[in-house]
């Protein structure tokens, strides 16, 4: 705010409490000045929910203390971190060869959500958008948003999955649909390779790439019986 902002935002304050106001001519000057001192980078107001005003109210509605700079500082300062927070950088339009055009994009993109003249841009995934109903159309053709070659290509870092999936293309009902009970594994998860030491206690734990073999036949029992049904 500059000095005129200021002044106003005094005197807004002083006709809801009149204590604040300053009838002596350098107490007047001095008080002026130092608002403007403590307050030159907070706004008066921004075009998305920020008025200087507004905090002034709050306080003195809510407070038996007089006003200081301090209770129009904190709420601003609180303002612009939650802004902050909610702000994922999008991605500038800069050459990313060009580092210093990225890094001054990126930072004026962040200074104008701070200072409250640009809204928070969120992820895709977290904001409450409908799906587009092309992609719901293609997933349901092609069965699954990871394509072929790629899941082809995963195959040898995702064993455990891989041979569910190819039990699954097989006929064969997925045994990871029920409780294991030989380890306890529940529904969902990978059978675990449990190794027993002579004194009875575990020793190993270690995740199996194929699901026992009580556990497979506990699945085609129940998907016998689904099929009855």
């Amino acid at each position: 705010m500059d000095r005129r902002e200021i002044a106003a935002l005094l005197a807004y304050i002083g006709r809801l409490d009149p204590r604040t106001t300053r009838t002596d001519q350098g107490e007047a000057r001095d008080q002026l000045a130092q608002w403007h001192e403590l307050l030159s980078d907070v706004p008066m107001a921004t075009p998305h929910g920020w008025d200087a005003r507004i905090a002034a109210r709050q306080h003195i509605r809510v407070s038996p203390y007089q006003i200081l700079p301090s209770d129009i500082a904190r709420p601003w300062e609180s303002y612009r971190r939650d802004r902050l927070h909610r702000h994922t950088d999008p991605t500038p339009s800069a050459d990313p060869d060009d580092q210093a055009a990225w890094t001054a994009e990126l930072a004026g993109t962040r200074r104008a959500v701070a200072i409250g003249t640009a809204q928070p841009t969120q992820y895709r995934q977290i904001a409450s958008r409908p799906i587009d109903p092309g992609v719901k159309a293609r997933l349901r053709e092609v069965g699954s948003c990871i394509p072929p070659e790629a899941r082809s290509a995963l195959a040898p870092f995702r064993l455990a999955r891989a041979a569910r999936e190819a039990a699954i293309a097989r006929g064969e009902p997925d045994a990871l649909s029920v409780r294991c009970d030989w380890c306890q594994a529940p529904v969902g998860e990978l059978c675990r390779r449990r190794r027993i030491a002579p004194d009875g206690f575990a020793r190993g734990n270690a995740p199996r790439a194929t699901p026992h073999h009580c556990r497979r036949d506990l699945a085609a029992q129940q998907a016998q019986q689904s099929a009855m049904t």
